[in-house]
Formats: structure tokens, C-alpha cells, sequence
């Protein structure tokens, strides 16, 4: 299966601490290469993996489950701390999804979290439907580029593939479940705007997690792609200070 031009990994060796940026659901690495591509000129050593499944087709992707997902996160992960002092996790969206799991599931070994409108939860009613509607269609109509700055494309499918969908579904119910066991420091970034993740999204998050060092910054003029929006530089200059804080 082709990937789609600018889909591809991001990957760049640098000093001995590491950062790993997951892309969202039905996204690609296009949506968070800017970022990565900043945090490498920073000299940090970076991995931006291509999550099973995206950047081809949503049908491919209909056949990934969100074990597949977090299994590129988890290799990318064990492959920084190899050979990485310290490590650093962030995602957007989903990807937020996947790298609290890294936390939970390594403790100490992840250095602190940068989550960009994390989801942890939808509030659309229409979610419980997902688990019949995926026996009935294939696909809806997509949820991509949610982006207030003009002329911007994350690289996400036009169709939403429900039977992928629904693992994601299911995977925010372990992740919630351990959600007491994050105790590193975290960075949030949400959109006071958001078409995608509610607020509430962040909020259960913030209510769950065990960290006491927690910075949770309201960005003003983006939409959910907050990492290719108006706020972008912010996301980068906050991220680069709580790198270097966290590991120092």
C-alpha cells in the first residue's frame, strides 16, 4: 500500500534526550511534521512514527485496531529510550490517547507528557451507535482538518472508518481506567475551540491523574489540528521549555 507523499516516519538522531510525537486518528505524520522538524533543530533526538493503517487508505485502516496503534508507539518508544538518557512524549488527539498509555505502562521511564486536545472521550451521544453502525456501513463522512488558518491539510481521510472507530472507543476506557497512575509532569495544550475533542475531554484527564507538576495552557485562536493552526509556535516554544525542564 503507497503511503501518501509527507506521510511518512519522521525520525532524527540528536543529544541524548528523546522526543516521541504521535499523530491522531485517521491523521498522518503531515499534521505534526512542522513540530518535529522544530524539536530536531532544537537537537533533541525525535521520532514521529506513521501509525498502522494511516496515511494509505481508510479502508486499510478499517482493518487496524487501536492495538496496532499503540504497538508502533510502544516500538518507537523502546527504541528512543535505548539509546536516549531521557524521554519525552507527546500527541495530538488520539495520538494523546496513545502516548498517556506509554505512561501508564512505563512509569518513570517517560520523562512527562505534551498532549495537544487529547481525547479521551466524545460527547456526541451518537458514539454509543458505533458499535452497530460499523456492522451496516463501512464508513461516515470524515472529521479531518479542523484548522482555523487558511490553506492547512493534516493529511487525514475524508471518510471515518467505524470498525477503527470503535477500537478507539474501547481503547479510552483502559486508558481512563489507569489514568491514576500517570505521575509525571504534564504539559496540556487545548483549544479553547475545539469541533473534535470536547473540553471535557481535558477535564477528565485533569481530574484522574495522579501528577502534581500539571500546566494546562488555553490556545486562543486554533482549531482541533492546533499543531499546523494559528498557536502552532506556541505549541513549539512551550514544548521546548518543558523538554529541557523536565530532563535537566
Amino acid at each position: 500500500m503507497s503511503v501518501r507523499p509527507g506521510a511518512e516516519p519522521f525520525a532524527h538522531d540528536g543529544s541524548d534526550i528523546g522526543v516521541l510525537l504521535s499523530h491522531g486518528f485517521t491523521g498522518s505524520p503531515i499534521g505534526m511534521r512542522p513540530w518535529a522538524q522544530r524539536l530536531a533543530d532544537e537537537g533533541f533526538t525525535v521520532r514521529l512514527p506513521r501509525l498502522p493503517g494511516h496515511g494509505t487508505t481508510w479502508q486499510e485502516m478499517n482493518r487496524t485496531r487501536w492495538e496496532d496503534w499503540y504497538a508502533e508507539v510502544d516500538r518507537t518508544f523502546g527504541e528512543l529510550a535505548a539509546r536516549c538518557a531521557k524521554v519525552v512524549v507527546g500527541g495530538l488527539s488520539m495520538g494523546g490517547t496513545l502516548v498517556t498509555r506509554l505512561a501508564e505502562d512505563h512509569g518513570p521511564g517517560v520523562s512527562g507528557l505534551v498532549l495537544v486536545n487529547p481525547a479521551y472521550r466524545f460527547d456526541n451521544p451518537a458514539i454509543k451507535l458505533v458499535p452497530v453502525l460499523k456492522h451496516l456501513v463501512p464508513s461516515l463522512p470524515g472529521i479531518s482538518n479542523d484548522i482555523k488558518k487558511p490553506g492547512q491539510d493534516e493529511g487525514a481521510y475524508d471518510r471515518n472508518p467505524l470498525r477503527a472507530l470503535h477500537s478507539q472507543v474501547q481503547a479510552w476506557s483502559e486508558v481512563v481506567r489507569d489514568l491514576p497512575s500517570v505521575t509525571q509532569p504534564v504539559l496540556l495544550l487545548r483549544s479553547a475551540e475545539d469541533h473534535v475533542v470536547p473540553a471535557s475531554s481535558s477535564a477528565l484527564l485533569l481530574s484522574r491523574i495522579s501528577s502534581a507538576d500539571v500546566t494546562e495552557i488555553v490556545l486562543p485562536d486554533s482549531y482541533h489540528v492546533a499543531t499546523l493552526d494559528n498557536d502552532a509556535e506556541r505549541i513549539v516554544t512551550e514544548s521546548i521549555a518543558f523538554i529541557r525542564r523536565v530532563t535537566s
